[in-house]
Formats: C-alpha cells, sequence, structure tokens
C-alpha cells in the first residue's frame, strides 16, 4: 500500500470514528445543534506509517471530545495494525465479533459494533477503487496464474481460486492489474480454476482501457488460450518455464528431478533453436587410463557359489536351509 493511499485509507477511517461519535452523518441539517456538539473542521498532522511519513487532515469537533482510535492524539507514529485490519476483513470474511477481537488485540481498544462497520464501510470503498481503476491501453507481457486461498464464503471457509493479472508497462515496471474471486454457488463446497471465468477476466481488462498485450504468459489450462484470444485476438500466448518444466518432470523419478529440472531450464531459457540444441548435444567424456580403463564397461558377474564338501559327495543331503544354490 502506497503512502498516498493509505493516507486515504487512514482519512476515511478518521471521518467514519468521528461520524460515530457524533450519532449522525456529514451534512445532516440541524443534525449539529440537535445534538449539541459539530465538526469543526480538520487539521495537518505528519505520522510515521511503515510506508513512510504520511500527511493527514484530521477531522475535530467543536467539544473537542473527540479522541480517535486508530490516529490517537498527541502520537507521532501509528503501528502497521490497519493495514493487518484492512486485509483480515477484506480477505478473510471476519464477522464484526472477530474484527472487535482483532482491533482488541492490535490497538488494545473495545470498538463498538456500529465503530467497525462504519470503518469497514470506508475502506472497502477504497478498495473497490482499486479494483475498477483504469489501466495502460497496452502492455508488452502480462502474467496470467491464480493461486488457492482460503476465504469465507456461504458462512463456510472455502479453498477458492484467486485469479491474478501481473502486468509489465512499456517502462518495466511490474503492476498488479487486479485480483479476482468467483463467487461460489450455495451448493458447491469447492470451486476450480476454469477458462470461463478466464474470459469474464479478460472482458474486464479489456472494459478497464487495455486494448492490446503483446505477449500473454500462462500455464496450459484447456481454453485458456481462446478466453484470452476472445478479448485480444493478436496477442501470443506463451506457456510459462515453470509450468514446463512441471509437466516434464511428472515420469522423471524423485531423485532425478533436480538435475533434470537444471538441464530442461537451460533449454526453455535458451534465446535461440540453436542455442537448445547445443545444450541438448551430449558432452564428450574424458579418456580414462590405467585400472580404471580396463575396468570400465565390463559388466559385473556374479562369483560362482562354492557348496560345502559334504554336497560334494555323491549321496550327501544337506539340510533344507542349506540346500540352495
Amino acid at each position: 500500500m502506497t503512502a498516498k493511499r493509505r493516507g486515504r485509507a487512514l482519512e476515511r477511517a478518521l471521518e467514519a470514528e468521528l461520524t460515530a461519535h457524533l450519532g449522525y452523518e456529514r451534512h445532516e441539517q440541524g443534525a449539529g445543534a440537535t445534538a449539541g456538539n459539530a465538526r469543526n473542521g480538520k487539521i495537518a498532522k505528519t505520522v510515521q506509517t511503515g510506508v513512510g511519513p504520511v500527511r493527514l487532515a484530521v477531522p475535530r469537533d467543536r467539544a473537542g471530545t473527540f479522541e480517535p482510535v486508530l490516529v490517537p492524539k498527541r502520537a507521532g507514529r501509528v503501528s502497521g495494525g490497519l493495514d493487518d485490519m484492512v486485509i483480515s476483513l477484506y480477505a478473510h470474511g471476519m464477522s464484526v465479533r472477530d474484527i472487535q477481537d482483532h482491533l482488541l488485540q492490535i490497538y488494545d481498544t473495545e470498538l463498538s459494533h456500529e465503530q467497525v462497520s462504519r470503518i469497514t464501510d470506508q475502506v472497502l470503498e477504497e478498495v473497490k477503487a482499486w479494483q475498477t481503476r483504469p489501466l495502460d491501453p497496452w502492455y508488452p507481457v502480462v502474467f496470467l496464474d491464480a493461486i488457492v486461498v482460503k476465504v469465507r464464503d456461504n458462512h463456510t471457509v472455502q479453498a477458492k481460486p484467486a485469479y491474478v493479472a501481473i502486468g509489465i508497462d512499456v517502462d518495466g515496471d511490474k503492476h498488479v492489474l487486479g485480483i479476482w474471486l468467483a463467487k461460489t454457488p450455495l451448493d458447491t463446497a469447492t470451486a476450480g480454476e476454469s477458462a470461463r471465468f478466464w474470459s469474464a477476466v479478460m472482458t474486464d481488462l479489456r472494459n478497464r482501457g487495455v486494448r492490446d498485450i503483446l505477449i500473454a504468459c500462462t500455464h496450459g489450462l484447456p481454453g485458456f488460450e481462446e478466453a484470452i484470444h476472445h478479448a485480444f485476438p493478436h496477442t501470443t500466448v506463451q506457456r510459462c518455464v515453470v509450468h514446463l518444466v512441471r509437466n516434464a518432470l511428472r515420469p522423471v523419478a524423485r531423485r532425478d528431478r533436480s538435475a533434470v529440472a537444471a538441464e530442461l531450464k537451460k533449454i526453455y531459457t535458451a534465446p535461440t533453436i540453436e542455442a537448445a540444441c547445443r545444450t541438448c548435444r551430449p558432452r564428450a567424456r574424458r579418456p580414462a587410463s590405467g585400472a580404471a580403463a580396463a575396468g570400465r564397461g565390463r559388466c559385473p558377474q556374479r562369483r560362482p557359489r562354492v557348496l560345502p564338501r559334504a554336497a560334494r559327495r555323491p549321496g550327501s543331503r544337506l539340510p533344507a536351509a542349506r540346500r540352495t544354490y
């Protein structure tokens, strides 16, 4: 989270705290006079956070009874609890009771149900604005993949794929274009990665301003390439090297996978076909000398077993345990 984005999130949370303290929304006519207290502008303040100094506009009330919890008065440093709270609320789907326990553990302050609801609603607006922000019209490379995360959906904790798109712009900088979670039906316990949802992701990227992608790096999901070409018909789809090596190592024994993976990576990362073919050529072995050269190449033979003297006499018999030749 950048300093500017975190500053906006802190200011929204402070406004929500002041609204809960006064008991009425902003710009309500006559509510301040009825309640006996009202908003009294803002005061500038700079606090130190985990992403550096952040300039804030802290709201005030006329009676001077407002004591903010997230950014306390005369506090020059804000701990990293806010972004931890936002991630826990948005990603894990915690209940209000769990959120209150979470804030009590981080800030050592007990908040009411209404305060928690107001703060989370304000922060979620910032998250939704990030999810729908406009994107650049052209990206040279875009990585598309899904990771399985644990989320709370339909009142149960489920393992669901989070669809992630990471783009590299013309300056070589990486940007997370978006993170999407599929809606799971009520009668479905889990959800898997599907090309149909990737088609919806591609459509969302196009609606947010992306007009062309030069190379799309993906894995071998059936129907994935068609989903990309449906939105971007001129995009070159390239298989991810990690997935290529992983698929090639399936028939290889476990003890040999490290050596084979190192050689396969040289082939897949070669700049040209000729360079890849040179890595496949067997290396010439140095000629050995002496006893090593004489003994190399011989098939080891099992020495003949010498039977006991009693077994070589005519008519003699050995016990059953020793009658093995």
